[in-house]
């Protein structure tokens, strides 16, 4: 499994719809929320097989603007492996 940082944008005249969406889907505790600072957005960090398995978190309402990066940690030792290949 790969991880994945989601961000899903949306508007303020949709923050509520979207949180009641994403309460239904059982994701709401898995995000972080944005919204009461003025940033209409959540974050979540999860396990997916890919990109379009990791948007299925984002509801459909919103799921186009939508984006899911892969990340990954990194050790000391691949760091210093990456400048050797330099």
């Amino acid at each position: 499994m790969n991880r994945y940082l989601v961000i899903s944008p949306h508007g303020a005249e949709d923050c509520l719809h979207v949180m009641d969406l994403t309460v239904t889907a059982g994701y709401i505790t898995h995000y972080d929320w944005g919204c009461e600072s003025g940033d209409h957005t959540g974050w979540l960090i999860l396990e997916a097989e890919n990109d379009e398995e990791a948007l299925l978190s984002v509801p459909s309402l919103v799921r186009n603007k939508a984006r899911a990066i892969r990340i990954r940690k990194y050790t000391p030792e691949q760091i210093q492996e990456f400048h050797q290949k330099i």
